[in-house]
């Protein structure tokens, strides 16, 4: 009888931890139903937002010129240096100029001596004193002389080497001293404003570009600043090879920061959705050929599907789906399925 007491404790006693065990698991797994997942927000925002045209150049100069020696001579003076910034026309070096005037003073008391010649036999032709060939003749030598003391004034005239174009000094190719011949290369000049990004874009989006859109263009050597220039040219013809067609893009910079050779990232814009509702890019989750967000109301995250259109450099514009002022997760949706409780830890809807 004592043994039959003690099995129907022992039963009783495992039925007891069984049913707390039990309560314990349920317990649990309600626990971790409810549990709230972290997530980070963010509101839909009424803003402007841009459609364009993105891709790679390399920024050149509008105006380059390789300033060359018109005549030989040896450099006596040098006036502009790398970097100095000059007016077209300004004297950049000297040549010397001795062996110039000497030729210019000889050309001159040539021409005096036959220009009285020629006076004179202008009055004895007029009066019939002297034959026409004679004239002639004395003609022929004064204009000779006269171009000759043209010259000899343009070759002194020369040995001041000036800028053909307003621009920055980009290289120097001569020293004091140095013997330059004619045509020789003396000086490089860029002109900085405006420079020209030139653009190769696949024929098919040639419909969308107009001459004067905007564009912006970013380089890495100023990476903090975002530069507005436009559409110059478009040429009209189509490479056959590549398929693109090539794009003329000015860009001006009041304060000299871009350089010519320096490598830009160009956008640009072909259409503006004016006052449109956006939200973060990183809120998006492309599913299927579909795009959905999680809207957050009363801790609750929804799952909603969503139509998107233009898309800038932070925020995708929401055609469909979505309204002003709605919270949508950013960050942490992945762990989130419809209906699931949230925990908003940062974000604009958490300030």
């Amino acid at each position: 009888m004592k043994n039959i007491y003690q099995g129907i404790f022992a039963i009783l006693i495992g039925i007891f931890l069984c049913n707390c065990g039990s309560d314990a698991e349920s317990k649990t797994s309600e626990k971790e139903k409810t549990a709230a997942v972290p997530v980070e927000v963010s509101r839909v925002i009424i803003d402007d937002v841009s459609a364009f045209f993105s891709g790679t150049a390399t920024l050149e100069a509008e105006e380059e010129a390789i300033v060359v020696a018109r005549v030989p001579g040896v450099v006596k003076e040098i006036l502009a240096e790398e970097g100095d910034r000059i007016k077209r026309g300004q004297i950049l070096a000297r040549l010397d100029e001795e062996q110039m005037r000497f030729r210019l003073n000889q050309a001159q008391a040539d021409h005096n001596k036959i220009a009285k010649e020629f006076a004179r036999s202008e009055e004895l032709f007029k009066k019939n004193l002297i034959s026409a060939d004679a004239y002639d003749k004395v003609k022929f030598d004064f204009e000779s002389i006269k171009a000759t003391l043209d010259l000899a004034k343009l070759e002194l005239n020369y040995t001041a080497i000036r800028a053909p174009i307003d621009g920055i000094i980009a290289a120097r190719f001569i020293k004091t001293g140095n013997m330059v011949n004619t045509n020789e290369q003396t000086f490089k000049i860029t002109d900085f404003d405006p420079l020209n990004a030139m653009l190769f874009i696949p024929e098919r989006h040639m419909r969308k570009l107009e001459i004067r859109q905007p564009v912006s263009i970013t380089v890495d050597a100023v990476p903090e600043k975002t530069f507005m220039g436009y559409v110059k040219r478009i040429s009209p013809v189509i490479d056959p090879q590549s398929g693109t067609c090539k794009i003329t893009i000015e860009v001006t910079d009041p304060q000299n920061r871009l350089m010519p050779g320096m490598f830009g990232r160009v956008n640009i814009i072909y259409d503006t959705h004016r006052q449109t509702k956006l939200i973060p890019k990183e809120a998006i989750m492309s599913e299927d050929r579909e795009s959905a967000v999680f809207v957050v109301r009363d801790s609750i995250a929804y799952r909603k599907i969503v139509h998107t259109g233009y898309v800038n450099g932070t925020h995708t514009e929401i055609l469909d789906g979505l309204d002003e002022g709605d919270t949508v997760v950013t960050i942490g949706q992945t762990s989130l399925k419809d209906s699931s409780q949230v925990d908003i830890i940062g974000g604009l809807a958490a300030k």
